[in-house]
């Protein structure tokens, strides 16, 4: 108790350091606004007034009109120079109060407020064990909470560990060190979002990692050899030397001119061999662009002792001969040389006097082969780190969560009776405010022990069953976890909770809940090995789309056939006659919720408590809401 009222009031101080940072920046950026309105101001009275001085003085002396216009243009640059530093700045400012603002949307649930899920691609999977039922992904879900990312690929890889079936503990314990180390580093990880956003702030659709790649192999056709250089650079040598003995008087300009448009046909004849080479760069310069902002960023940090943080960035500057900020440098500086292709006119004349075309075609694919060797490592590592961020960020933001201890099954055979496959102190939800939240203490001794939660309508089992399951699946993506403690073994997650019907397919709820209930029984006989991955199964409301009668004796029957199975699971119910199952089956262990009547008012404590439910409620709320009741 007294480590979680520790993280409480950590959490407040972080939540008022945050608002302050917040009016901080506000200021600044009206300051800057302002500041720039002025400058725009001043460039007009410079342009203005600085004309009619110059107008009226070159009346009065031509030298000192043109001084006046040179002063003019002068301050006019200055003006502009300064302008655009102080604009820039605010885009900064606007982007880290964003960075800022979303930090408080965060640890307050304000669901408004949060940056909208730019996963746009991904469609919830119904046929997925836990995706829909735990609230992984949609507009108030665990990812959109948790994600950071920038790039598509990191918000993905995020994804994907929040919905994997087969955890294994040493990718886990790996993440939890990296997250542990990079949780204090605040301002490394909001300063990574600053840079990245900045960087894409005009074409944020550059950054997915899959178009890169794909790109740099679709045009590693378009090789430039060293041997191409030899014709257009020997024609240029002639072509050169031609020029000089004319201009020296030796020579006809026939002479250079016949060169010209040799060096002009073979121009021509092998353009179409090098590409598209303005499209190539433009490409180049926009979307690697981009990445040597942030690549840079992570190239040039101090990353002192935090030695997991660094092993993951050293591809970033292992190499000091092909860093990012060399070969990405390099990359600019070549696609800014084959803008010449632009100007049609321009580039046929240079080309027609020099080999500038194949040069830069030759350079950009040798400098785009080193890249392309490079690029898979760096963003691979880039992905990680903003996947490993948005973990880190939330334990950053919730002090009073932990990370959790995984035991793999066989660890605890050796460690005897006295270790259980899931222990959880203060247990809640993370998608419940702190103001709102109850937290419980939960257990499971055994295989195939099966909790039975009973308790009256609106009394928390289903949000009970759904705080089971999120923070396993953060334990797993090896993020901190809503308890002061946990442990938990290895397990497939499997859940039966909000099932809806589908009218695309033609089926209704209660097929629908069976369809659900039968991918269960499958996939406890496909994990039955002892080598495999237990199973823990959620199960809310069972059977709750049929009749009471056929409902108690499916309820019975399917009870009876999880029995023996490999696995644990938890099963939430109305039906209070299924209490009678415990007198038979010694696996389950009743747990309950209750509520009182308050001054006419049903309470609810969201407390579990051992039994069954010695109350029912449904009659209560019908008689309170002003419906007949016999």
């Amino acid at each position: 108790m007294k480590k979680a009222r520790q993280g409480a009031n950590e959490r407040r101080e972080r939540t008022l350091a945050l608002e302050r940072q917040v009016e901080r920046v506000r200021r600044r950026l009206d300051m800057l606004t302002g500041r720039s309105n002025g400058l725009r101001s001043m460039q007009l009275l410079i342009f203005i007034g600085g004309v009619l001085v110059s107008v009226v003085a070159l009346l009065a002396a031509r030298w000192l009109g043109v001084v006046g216009f040179v002063l003019v243009g002068v301050g006019l640059l200055w003006a502009i120079r300064v302008n655009r530093q102080v604009d820039r700045s605010i885009v900064r400012h606007r982007i880290w109060l964003r960075v800022k603002q979303a930090q408080l949307a965060r640890m307050r649930l304000d669901w408004d407020a949060l940056p909208a899920s730019l996963i746009r691609e991904h469609e919830e999977d119904r046929d997925h064990p836990f995706e829909v039922d735990l609230d992984i992904t949609g507009e108030r879900s665990l990812h959109r909470l948790l994600d950071v990312g920038v790039s598509f690929d990191g918000r993905y890889r995020l994804l994907r560990w929040l919905l994997n079936t087969t955890p294994d503990t040493e990718t886990i314990q790996r993440r939890q060190a990296l997250v542990r180390e990079l949780a204090p580093m605040s301002l490394f990880r909001e300063k990574l979002m600053l840079h990245s956003l900045f960087a894409t702030r005009y074409a944020p659709e550059h950054l997915d990692g899959d178009k890169l790649l794909l790109w740099l192999d679709e045009h590693s056709s378009f090789k430039v050899p060293r041997s191409a250089l030899l014709v257009p650079t020997l024609l240029s040598v002639l072509t050169l030397a031609l020029v000089v003995l004319y201009l020296v008087g030796q020579l006809a300009p026939v002479f250079f001119l016949l060169s010209m448009l040799l060096s002009l046909g073979w121009y021509l004849a092998t353009r179409k061999s090098r590409g598209n080479l303005m499209a190539d760069a433009q490409f180049l310069r926009e979307s690697f662009g981009q990445l040597n902002t942030i690549f840079s960023y992570l190239e040039m940090y101090p990353y002192g002792r935090h030695e997991r943080v660094r092993k993951l960035c050293e591809p970033f500057f292992v190499d000091r001969a092909r860093r990012p900020s060399v070969l990405l440098n390099r990359l600019s500086r070549l696609a800014s040389a084959a803008v010449l292709e632009q100007g049609e006119i321009l580039g046929l004349v240079v080309n027609a006097l020099l080999p500038w075309d194949v040069y830069v075609a030759y350079q950009l694919n040798r400098c785009r082969e080193q890249v392309a060797q490079k690029l898979p490592i760096w963003l691979d590592a880039w992905f990680e780190l903003e996947a490993l961020s948005s973990l880190a960020n939330f334990a950053y933001l919730n002090p009073d969560y932990t990370l959790p201890e995984i035991v793999e099954h066989s660890e605890q055979v050796e460690q005897g009776a006295s270790s259980e496959l899931f222990c959880a102190t203060s247990l809640g939800h993370p998608l419940i405010a702190a103001e709102r939240k109850v937290t419980n203490d939960v257990r499971l001794d055994a295989m195939g022990e099966i909790m039975m939660v009973t308790g009256s309508n609106m009394a928390g089992k289903s949000t009970f069953l759904r705080t089971l399951g999120i923070n396993l699946c953060l334990a797993y993506a090896g993020g901190p976890v809503n308890a002061a403690r946990m442990q938990t073994g290895l397990f497939t997650i499997y859940a039966c909770i909000k099932v809806s019907d589908s009218l695309a397919d033609g089926y209704s709820y209660f097929y629908a809940e069976v369809r659900r209930l039968k991918g269960l029984l499958t996939k406890l006989e496909q994990n039955a090995a002892p080598d495999e991955l237990p199973v823990l199964y959620l199960i809310d409301e069972i059977f709750k789309g049929t009749n009471n009668y056929e409902r108690l004796i499916g309820s019975r029957a399917y009870i009876r056939s999880l029995v023996g199975k490999h696995g644990v699971g938890a099963i939430s119910t109305h039906d209070l006659e299924l209490v009678r199952l415990s007198d038979t089956l010694s696996v389950i262990q009743h747990f309950h919720f209750r509520e009182e009547v308050i001054d006419g008012k049903l309470v609810f404590d969201y407390r579990l408590r051992p039994g069954p439910c010695p109350t029912r409620n449904a009659l209560k709320i019908m008689q309170l809401e002003g419906l007949p009741v016999e």
